[in-house]
């Protein structure tokens, strides 16, 4: 007999899909990129690979680390968009890495209670299911801008749907 998970389980497991589904593709675009490229801006008044990476290790901190996980909130988020170098490509890869891995041992065990909690960051207040949904879409948001700018500096496609032959399937019903 197969035990069907609750939906505070589905929606922690898919949460936790999304988050480590896109390490591979900033990985993708830092395979392509020099050093220099990750911290080019487009215009001064866009940001670089380099200060979104930063970002969103700030914004997953805030808002999943510190406010669900307890860890003292540190953010500086002006500081984030005013770097310009610093980090390597590396250094800034397993930063955001070691950021999610934080996350979802925030996350991993909550219960539904848990997940219904209020939480208050940068002045909303979501339950701790809206901080949640707010980081996966913030990370996947700023990960698509990632790919398009890499896209743009080096003309070529990223092969993040490579490996899969099933895009074009219709659904069953």
């Amino acid at each position: 007999m197969q035990i069907q998970p609750t939906v505070s389980q589905e929606f922690i497991a898919h949460a936790i899909y999304q988050m480590r589904l896109n390490l591979p593709r900033i990985e993708k675009c830092f395979a392509q990129l020099t050093e220099e490229e990750v911290w080019k801006r487009p215009n001064p008044e866009s940001n670089s690979i380099g200060n979104l990476i930063v970002h969103l290790s700030g914004n997953i901190r805030q808002w999943i680390v510190s406010s669900i996980g307890g860890a003292k909130d540190i953010r500086q988020r002006n500081e984030e968009f005013e770097m310009q170098e610093g980090l390597s490509q590396k250094e800034l890869y397993d930063l955001l890495a070691s950021t999610i891995q934080s996350a979802i041992e925030s996350i991993q065990n909550l219960t539904e209670k848990d997940l219904l909690k209020k939480q208050s960051v940068q002045g909303y207040h979501y339950s701790a299911l809206g901080n949640i949904l707010h980081v996966v879409e913030h990370l996947s948001y700023h990960v698509g801008q990632i790919a398009y700018w890499t896209k743009v500096l080096k003309g070529q496609n990223l092969g993040f749907y490579d490996d899969n032959d099933s895009l074009n399937s219709t659904n069953e019903i």
